[in-house]
């Protein structure tokens, strides 16, 4: 099965990739990125010929990649999930004079629950801990994800985290006997370097296919939230999610994500997530069961036009713009300030202000980063330090004795947003009874907007029997239901 997403009036396919055969292993293959000279050219032109990258051979001079293909198909794995999925066979159910006239049971009235089948792909990344990397759409909402290996054997698989931001999830299983797919370093790619993807398109088996990086660093396209994609013209078609890009090294270098279609089948533009992007994912998923993103206290970013990198005298029209600094944040007690150009993020040129945003997003809390900003033509290092949504952007807590158990802060104006943000639940008080967690964002308390914790106070105070909590957690509203003497000072 296959997600279509539609992005610039093309359809974005989210695929499944599914097992690769395999063979023994060969030995390890010597990389440049041209295929080898025929028998008719003379060794000088040989020895020209020899970039970073080289076609593998077989039989000692026909060029083949079947040793790629041998070397890594055993990590990859087909994966299949069940879901349930609400279905209601006749729309007129739901009328309640239709019911009523024709003496149709209430209970055949409600959506009846559906089970649902689809598969994708995983790699094995980590055969010690049985840990697989697949996409979060491959898995979403499963109630049950087993994974079948090569050699036909299937487990039934954990989740042990998921990211929807990225894309990426992190699976795991008994460890007997697995072969893992050496980790590549997606950064040293370059365009024209020759890629294989390996998969189950359509589910008619195993497939390999073949072709180059057409691009990096691809961002904008609003297939995830976080976007740095590589681009290759290797088919990939819906039955290759969450499957493996690898180089002629026999290395993963990205999970294969995303195509564009407009028909939705394959046009030789499909997408990846870089596997050091995918990997750093994977050790906060591996660690917390999520990806915990921090902040530096920038609110807005921009990009580099020929005007700006003229005025602060720069070598190209490349690096991010810092249109806003909250007060009180990482970035304001850095010194940092609004019109700042950065143009590297801990010795990495940023070339958009993607760049910038993703850096951020994947430092854990706790760690700095570098920055090489220019200001007005003059350039420094500027060290910040990665802290909590809520440090970052620089809040002032406060205790609401109406809702025990809560901090909450109002949210910066430079944020030009709306609500109460809640930083620390504690576990067990009866704000968390209720249901309210940290990071969440009140917008309402019984119809009424708030903006300020004494906004909460006062909405709860003038509550009857029941107080009624809107939010918004993650990319979901939510509503709280509560008796008012669920509070304190009812």
């Amino acid at each position: 099965m296959s997600i279509a997403r539609i992005s610039k009036s093309l359809t974005l396919i989210l695929a499944a990739l599914g097992i690769a055969s395999c063979s023994d292993a060969q030995p390890p293959i010597q990389a440049n990125n041209t295929l080898p000279p025929t028998p008719a050219q003379p060794a000088a032109a040989a020895q020209l010929a020899a970039p970073r990258q080289s076609t593998p051979l077989i039989n000692g001079n026909m060029p083949s990649l079947a040793p790629v293909v041998s070397q890594t198909a055993a990590g990859v794995v087909n994966i299949s999930t069940l879901t349930r999925a609400a279905e209601n066979d006749n729309p007129m159910f739901v009328d309640p004079f239709f019911r009523r006239f024709f003496g149709v049971p209430e209970s055949q009235s409600r959506p009846q629950q559906r089970e649902a089948q689809a598969s994708g792909s995983g790699v094995i990344v980590d055969s010690a801990k049985g840990y697989i990397l697949t996409n979060h759409h491959v898995i979403k909402g499963a109630t049950k994800i087993v994974v079948t290996l090569r050699d036909r054997r299937e487990f039934t698989a954990k989740l042990v985290g998921s990211d929807p931001a990225t894309d990426i999830a992190l699976l795991q299983i008994p460890t007997e006997r697995l072969t893992a797919v050496k980790i590549g370093e997606s950064d040293a790619l370059q365009v024209g370097d020759y890629v294989l993807a390996i998969g189950n398109p359509f589910g008619v088996g195993q497939t390999v296919t073949s072709g180059i990086v057409s691009a990096l660093g691809r961002a904008g396209l609003n297939i995830e939230g976080y976007e740095d994609f590589i681009q290759t013209d290797a088919s990939i078609n819906p039955g290759n999610s969450g499957g493996a890009l690898i180089n002629l090294r026999g290395e993963l270098i990205g999970i294969n994500t995303a195509i564009i279609g407009p028909a939705g089948g394959n046009v030789g533009i499909g997408f990846a997530v870089p596997t050091n992007m995918a990997m750093r994912v994977m050790d906060q998923l591996s660690r917390f069961g999520e990806v915990k993103r921090g902040g530096i206290g920038i609110a807005a970013v921009g990009e580099v036009n020929q005007d700006i990198a003229k005025e602060n005298k720069l070598a190209s029209i490349e690096g991010a713009v810092i249109n806003t600094v909250i007060g009180g944040s990482p970035a304001d007690k850095a010194g940092l300030k609004k019109g700042d150009v950065v143009t590297a993020v801990n010795g990495r040129p940023v070339r958009t202000g993607y760049d910038l945003r993703n850096q951020q997003a994947l430092t854990p809390i706790g760690q700095a980063l570098d920055l090489a900003v220019t200001r007005e033509g003059r350039s420094r290092n500027v060290r910040v330090n990665v802290e909590t949504p809520a440090r970052a952007q620089g809040l002032r807590p406060e205790k609401v004795n109406e809702l025990p158990g809560t901090q909450l802060a109002s949210i910066p104006k430079e944020l030009n947003g709306r609500g109460v943000y809640v930083l620390d639940v504690e576990k067990d008080s009866e704000a968390f009874q209720i249901g309210l967690r940290e990071n969440d964002v009140l917008l309402g308390v019984n119809g009424r907007y708030v903006n300020s914790p004494q906004d909460v106070r006062n909405a709860i105070r003038d509550a009857n029997r029941f107080v009624v909590f809107n939010l918004v957690r993650g990319d979901n509203r939510i509503d709280l239901r509560a008796r008012k003497s669920a509070t304190q000072g009812a």
